[in-house]
């Protein structure tokens, strides 16, 4: 399910690859209403809701784990064997002496969980292997390093973290030095390089798996970012795209790699 982050993040987005696009469309095309995209092209931040009454813990969740399980065999199992909502409930008795599960908690629970662990698996069929040329026109792409340097201060060694945003078709890049490496940090890096380029990369921004950003690694190049980190892409109108983990996407971001490995050189 997406957030509304997420959601103001693509209302924005669509707005800024056609203008004249109206809001009712802009509605009707992500399915929330004309406040919905007002708000959004107001703020990359949605306003703050009502704090919901905190009500009982869900019964099912010391055995949330257990019935995803079931509905992933389903996946992969003969059609007439799925489990239904009655053969989940006895399972859970028979087999893990859980018999405080009602048949509606159940039936609530699958009905929003299978479709979720269907798309998650979907998600990973899709992915295939294969290799792009990396072709850069002007203004389009920007590579991104955050990563540990050592720097003398008053004659002493100490370790503080460079970030780099390399420009890729003109190689031209911004370099900060922090003390942390914080989202704090990784954001102010961005903005002081947005401010001295003069502007931000049209395409996207690539990028590792760097924890300010990233919450969660799925699938391929598929990832759960940080709301505040969307929020921050929303507001400044650019994407990031993510390269795949270890020596599978070591030659997507080789430019700003070497680059930093140069700088941190010099700064140590």
């Amino acid at each position: 399910m997406l957030t509304r982050v997420v959601i103001f993040e693509r209302i924005r987005a669509d707005r800024r690859a056609d203008p004249s696009v109206s809001q009712r469309e802009l509605a009707r095309r992500h399915h929330v209403s004309r406040r919905t995209v007002r708000a959004a092209l107001a703020s990359a931040v949605p306003p703050p809701r009502k704090r919901p009454v905190r009500g009982r813990p869900l019964v099912l969740t010391p055995v949330l784990a257990v019935v995803d399980e079931m509905l992933r065999s389903d996946l992969v199992g003969p059609r007439k064997q799925r489990h239904t909502i009655e053969r989940i409930c006895q399972r859970l008795a028979v087999e893990h002496g859980f018999a405080d599960a009602s048949y509606s908690a159940v039936r609530n629970y699958v009905a929003r969980r299978r479709p979720q662990i269907l798309a998650e698996t979907r998600e990973g069929r899709r992915h295939l292997d294969g290799m792009v040329p990396q072709i850069h026109p002007p203004g389009e792409e920007a590579e991104v390093d955050f990563a540990e340097a050592f720097a003398v201060v008053a004659g002493t060694q100490m370790k503080c973290y460079l970030f780099t945003l390399r420009m890729s078709y003109s190689g031209k890049a911004v370099h900060r030095v922090f003390a942390l490496q914080g989202q704090e940090a990784f954001m102010e890096g961005h903005v002081e390089a947005f401010r001295i380029l003069g502007g931000v990369p049209t395409r996207h921004i690539r990028y590792d798996n760097l924890k300010p950003a990233v919450r969660q690694v799925l699938f391929g190049r598929g990832r759960i970012e940080s709301q505040r980190w969307v929020a921050f892409r929303s507001h400044y109108g650019f994407h990031a795209f993510y390269c795949l983990p270890g020596k599978d996407g070591a030659h997507e971001k080789g430019g700003v790699s070497g680059y930093s490995l140069e700088c941190r050189g010099e700064y140590g």
